[in-house]
This record gives structure tokens, C-alpha cells and sequence, in this order.
């Protein structure tokens, strides 16, 4: 498959560098020529010399342009190929509208991982998609990640979930570090020490067969320093706070 991208910021780059390690072909168009011959060059890639001609030669149209923008871009372009959709709030709906209604459409959400090709990103369909397609799409984005296939209403939450937690687990370990700081550690000690931490529990925690409460529990000896630590996090509303945020996260996203 030939597959073109209009707009080519950091995170297209970032998916580019995982789909450049599939058999599909990619071409750029950036904001000016000029612009997008330097990317092509950096990226190794072929560059169109306008986002038209990119269209007429591509199979699937990946948009990684800001949501600002969309309506602008679109309406100066005829396409008549499936399209892709990075564009936080930009809806199916909304993509058809802009477009045409009888056209194959794609929404994903990536997240900043895909910088690792570690991405945890989101995908909905809208009915003109065909399972062949989808096979291709979900190889597209299994390049720079994991793929989780949802309905579109739970898009805002996701994003909550996947979008924007990189910031919130990053103040945790902050956080954390800040503790290992207070009690005689540097701040470069406590880093590497919470970072790995945080790391080989994720891991453990997706290989193991227990539950979440069954490996806390492991951790917590009776009496012990663990579940000491465990009541004070709770005592001064942990939980609450992160459900909290995840609420104001989503709450946002639905307004914008």
C-alpha cells in the first residue's frame, strides 16, 4: 500500500519511523514544498509537491495535521481514498462531512510512546471500512504500538486513559523521586531507582496471572511497612484524586 501523510509534525514522524518498518510505501506533504523536501530528506522518504498531488497518488491518506486546521486542508482538497485521522475532537462524523459521506474513514489517538514505537493507541471505524482494510490498518498501527479497537463515544475517555496519563504516572514518579530526595538519595539515584521500579511492575503486572490486588497483597506483609505506606496513600485520597483527574481529563476532551 502506498500510504500518504499530509502534515508531518513530531508525532507522524514518530508513526512514520514505525510504518517505515513495514512493506507500505510512504509520501509526505508538509506545510510548503520547502518544508517537506527538508523532512523527506531527514526522514528518507519521498515528498509530494502539494497535498493534491499526494492524494492522487496514494491509497490511504493519513491526516496529521492539528485539529485547527482540518476544515482548511480539507476543503482545498478532493479526495476520493480512504482517509486516517490523528486529529484530537475531529469525529467521524464531522471527517465526513468535510469530505464524502461514502468514503472508508479511520480515527486513531495515538499516544507519546509511539516516539518508542511503544504507542497505546486507539482506532474506530466508520461502516464503509472493509475487513480487508481494517487488517492493513491495524498492521499499520501495530508498527509503532498496540492497537485497541473502541467504539468512538469512548474515544474521550481513552484518551484520558492513554493520552494523557503519560503525565500524570511522569508527576508520580516526580513524586516518588522527590521521597527517595528527602531521605538522603539524589534526585538522579531516585530517578533511575522509581523509573525501573515503575517499568518491571508494568511488565509484571501484564505477564503475571494474578489480579492487581492479588500481587498487592503479596507485597504486604502483615504489620509491615508496605501496607503502612499503602493506608497513608489512601488516608490522603489517592484514589479519589486519580479518578478525579481522569474525570476533569474527559470532561475537557467533550468540550472541546
Amino acid at each position: 500500500m502506498k500510504i500518504g501523510f499530509i502534515g508531518v509534525g513530531k508525532m507522524a514522524s514518530a508513526i512514520i519511523s514505525g510504518i517505515k518498518q513495514t512493506e507500505h510505501e510512504i509520501i509526505i506533504s508538509g506545510s510548503s514544498l520547502m518544508r517537506s523536501q527538508e523532512i523527506a530528506k531527514n526522514l528518507g522518504l519521498k515528498a509530494a509537491s502539494s497535498h493534491q498531488e499526494l492524494v492522487e497518488q496514494v491509497d490511504l491518506v493519513i491526516l496529521g495535521i492539528k485539529p485547527q486546521i482540518v476544515e482548511t486542508v480539507l476543503s482545498e482538497l478532493d479526495i476520493k481514498k480512504p482517509i486516517m485521522s490523528m486529529a484530537a475532537g475531529i469525529t467521524l462524523d464531522r471527517l465526513a462531512q468535510l469530505t464524502d459521506s461514502s468514503l472508508p474513514l479511520i480515527r486513531i489517538m495515538p499516544n507519546m510512546n509511539a516516539q518508542i514505537l511503544q504507542s497505546t493507541t486507539g482506532i474506530c471505524y466508520n461502516p464503509h471500512v472493509s475487513d480487508d482494510l481494517k487488517t492493513t490498518i491495524r498492521q499499520i498501527t501495530d508498527s509503532f504500538g498496540t492497537t485497541f479497537e473502541l467504539a468512538e463515544k469512548d474515544f474521550d475517555t481513552f484518551t484520558a486513559l492513554a493520552g494523557s496519563s503519560p503525565a500524570y504516572i511522569y508527576l508520580f514518579i516526580e513524586a516518588m523521586a522527590k521521597a527517595g530526595v528527602k531521605n538522603g538519595l539524589t534526585k538522579a539515584q531516585s530517578l533511575d531507582i522509581v523509573t525501573q521500579t515503575v517499568m518491571a511492575s508494568a511488565q509484571n503486572l501484564m505477564t503475571s496471572e494474578d489480579n492487581l490486588h492479588v500481587l498487592i497483597d503479596k507485597i504486604c506483609s502483615p504489620g509491615g511497612t508496605t501496607i503502612a505506606g499503602l493506608m497513608n496513600l489512601e488516608k490522603n485520597g489517592l484514589t479519589h484524586s486519580v479518578v478525579s483527574a481522569i474525570d476533569a481529563t474527559i470532561d475537557k476532551a467533550k468540550k472541546m
